[in-house]
C-alpha cells in the first residue's frame, strides 16, 4: 500500500496539478483585485457613480440585498473573461513554440524495393 501510493504521490503529474493549483489561486486574486480597484471603479465612473451593490429592499422584516448578488455575477462575468484571455494568450503562444516535425520516410532496402516491384507486376498479371 506504501509503495502504490508514493507511486501516486510522486508522479510528476500530482505536482503539476499541485503548482497549477497554487499558481491559480495567485492568479485569481490578481484579477479579482484588477476587478475590484480598477475596472469596477471605472464602471462606476462611466455609469455615474452608480452603485448596485447597496441596493436592496425588505420583505416580512428581511432585507434581500440584490444588489450585491448582482455585483457578484458581474464581477463573476469579468473575471472569467480576462482569465479565458489569459488561457488563450498563453495557448497561442505554447502553438508557436513548439516545432513542426516531419518524419523521414524510412528508407527502403533496394532488395525489398525489387520484390515490391515484382509482387506488383504479378498482381498486374504482368510475366517479368
Amino acid at each position: 500500500m506504501w509503495n502504490d501510493f508514493k507511486e501516486f504521490a510522486f508522479k510528476g503529474n500530482v505536482f503539476d496539478l499541485a503548482i497549477a493549483v497554487v499558481i491559480g489561486a495567485a492568479f485569481g486574486k490578481i484579477v479579482s483585485s484588477l476587478v475590484e480597484h480598477i475596472i469596477t471603479p471605472l464602471i462606476g465612473l462611466i455609469s455615474g457613480g452608480i452603485d448596485i451593490s447597496k441596493e436592496s429592499f425588505t420583505f416580512l422584516k428581511v432585507e434581500i440585498m440584490y444588489g450585491m448578488f448582482i455585483q457578484s455575477v458581474i464581477d463573476f462575468l469579468i473575471v472569467a473573461f480576462v482569465i479565458f484571455m489569459a488561457i488563450r494568450l498563453l495557448a497561442k503562444f505554447k502553438r508557436k513554440k513548439e516545432p513542426v516535425v516531419e518524419e523521414a520516410a524510412p528508407e527502403v532496402d533496394p532488395k525489398e524495393a525489387l520484390l515490391a516491384e515484382i509482387r506488383d507486376l504479378l498482381k498486374e498479371g504482368k510475366t517479368l
